[in-house]
């Protein structure tokens, strides 16, 4: 090659990178834009809450102490309605805007935006979820069943830093789909804090008569625990599919690790599974309890053994609290669920209504083409 076409090739290159500097300031100028444009979406977001909090505020003084004739009944339940179908709008506007990290994730991570703005984008980190907590319940179900043929200290403690390292990542992983619209919330969450501190304990309780007594019996509830946990993953994620092409269930609902009210859905055998294994963590904490005596017990023990306790009642409550919950509610479940969907269509209607004109304006020039 020739120092000329060299100098010309280097001349071209320099017209594309002017190319590429405008295209960079139009792609600033436009992030700069995005930025003020959903500073304003949150601002009015907040103001229509406001206004609607004190809206609600004074309807109800105002009928407080009235009676109401039948004309105001069907005045005021078209208000509630309006305000439910208010709400489903808002929340569905506020997906497509980036939210704040929790305290959790702040001293986790730092002040670091996690919101993904993208529907896909945040569909196929919460598939990405589901994904390593299944693969992950595999690998503990295999560690936990070869505990119980070898007892070799290493093996044991790679078990027990994994479950350490499952359950911080699953908290921090939570986190963020919670920032960006998963309804994980309570104490399903608050589960898996505990587990998390719970295997922390068991990674430093060291090796003794106590923990030799106790090792067989938590690897057993280890593998039992990792094939419920394993059918409910089938089970909950078939159910949430069907829901969820049927517009009743969102996009970021995730599986869990306990009953959940939408698990109604077909639900024929797995409520029996989950109290056998609530009981086998009372089990747990009850055996602790009596090791806490024994000559060779550290603090790990009735730590431990505080930790299975609250576990055990923590789930057992919840599940029990859910069923009636549940029977009660499920009329206005599926208002809300209509009220989502009619945000849903709302949405569909602006895109459609937009599409309109660019195709009218597409057609109008075939016309004069022909």
């Amino acid at each position: 090659m020739e120092l000329d076409d060299c100098i010309r090739e280097w001349g071209e290159l320099a017209n594309e990178y002017k190319t590429l500097e405008a295209t960079n300031s139009s792609y600033l100028d436009s992030l700069e834009n995005l930025e003020q444009m959903q500073e304003q979406c949150t601002k009015q977001i907040k103001h229509q809450r406001y206004q609607m909090q004190n809206i609600f505020k004074n309807i109800k003084l105002c009928t407080k102490n009235k009676k109401l004739t039948s004309e105001e009944k069907d005045k005021l339940a078209e208000f509630e309605k309006n305000i439910l179908k208010r709400k489903a709008q808002l929340h569905e506007i506020e997906q497509g805007l980036p939210q704040k990290n929790s305290l959790y994730l702040k001293i986790i991570l730092g002040d670091v935006n996690v919101s993904i703005l993208n529907r896909s984008d945040k569909v196929r980190y919460k598939d990405d979820y589901e994904k390593f907590k299944l693969i992950l319940n595999v690998i503990g179900l295999f560690l936990s069943f070869l505990n119980i043929v070898i007892n070799y200290r290493a093996l044991e403690l790679v078990f027990i830093f994994l479950l350490v390292w499952y359950y911080c990542t699953l908290t921090i992983r939570e986190s963020i789909l919670k920032v960006n619209g998963s309804r994980i919330k309570g104490w399903w969450r608050l589960h898996h804090f505990i587990s998390t501190v719970s295997a922390g304990v068991l990674l430093v309780w060291p090796q003794s008569e106590t923990w030799q007594l106790f090792r067989t019996q938590f690897m057993y509830f280890n593998v039992y625990i990792s094939l419920v946990q394993y059918m409910q993953f089938g089970y909950q994620k078939g159910v949430l599919y069907r829901l969820k092409a049927l517009g009743e269930r969102h996009d970021m609902d995730i599986t869990i690790e306990g009953f959940h009210s939408w698990m109604w859905r077909g639900l024929s055998f797995l409520i029996p599974f989950l109290f056998v294994g609530y009981l086998f963590q009372a089990y747990n904490a009850w055996i602790l309890y009596k090791l806490a005596s024994h000559p060779e017990a550290t603090w790990q023990i009735p730590v431990l053994s505080i930790l299975f306790l609250i576990l055990f009642i923590g789930n057992t409550t919840t599940t029990m609290l859910v069923i009636p919950q549940k029977l009660r509610g499920r009329i206005k479940e599926r208002y809300r669920l209509m009220s989502l969907s009619w945000a849903l269509k709302a949405r569909q209607h602006n895109k459609e209504e937009k599409m309109k004109p660019e195709q009218s304006g597409l057609s109008n020039e075939c016309d004069k083409t022909k």
